[in-house]
């Protein structure tokens, strides 16, 4: 029988723009109830539909430039002359309720994230292939042809990253894809590294034995 308590972790989910990241966090969070999908803060101007505190928590640049003083974000960057980032408080809050967080966010802040918590997890979203993607931008609808091209250089720039993370999710089929993250996720929960208040507590009862 378990008797070790389970603090959530830190999850980083990035992954090629196309890679289906965003469909399969949400299907992540509503197959399964330990996790928490993290909204991020950000100051550019919300899209038709968009939600304040559902996609993004919107704000002014000044407001955004104070939380970074505060020290009130556990990652931020700064893309196309927007900032964004994600909310320390509502994290942390999360992880002591033992909620595992899911953070979707690009390389840059995910190896900022890895910094500041050495055992955040780190998963990479890619599609079978280079041409399953191209198929996937084009089948949208939604963009130009010079936006899918920039997309793809940026998804050039972007794999020169991908050995920094944990793991590589291959996004072919959706059931088997979110079946193997969420068991990628349960594994990490019993590495050594995250589990040292547990050891070390079995160590002192060991010593009690000997004493």
């Amino acid at each position: 029988m378990k008797t070790k308590q389970h603090k959530g972790i830190l999850i980083v989910v990035s992954g090629f723009s196309g890679a289906g990241k965003g469909t399969l966090m949400k299907r992540l969070v509503s197959d399964y109830d330990n996790y928490a999908l993290s909204v991020s803060m950000t100051t550019r101007q919300p899209r038709t539909g968009e939600v304040d505190g559902r996609e993004y928590f919107f704000s002014t640049k000044e407001e955004f430039e104070k939380k970074i003083e505060e020290e009130g974000l556990v990652e931020y960057a700064c893309y196309c002359g927007n900032y964004y980032g994600t909310p320390r408080e509502y994290v942390e809050k999360k992880l002591e309720e033992g909620k595992d967080v899911i953070l979707e966010i690009e390389i840059q802040g995910a190896l900022k994230i890895k910094q500041k918590f050495p055992t955040a997890l780190l998963l990479f979203v890619m599609p079978p292939s280079a041409a399953e993607l191209k198929r996937r931008l084009v089948g949208r609808g939604t963009e130009t042809e010079d936006v899918i091209e920039k997309r793809l250089k940026r998804a050039t720039e972007e794999a020169e990253g991908i050995e920094n993370y944990d793991y590589i999710v291959i996004n072919d089929n959706l059931e088997e894809c979110v079946r193997e993250m969420h068991g990628l996720i349960m594994a990490a929960h019993e590495t050594p590294a995250r589990n040292q208040e547990f050891i070390n507590k079995v160590r002192k009862e060991l010593e009690a034995f000997t004493e």
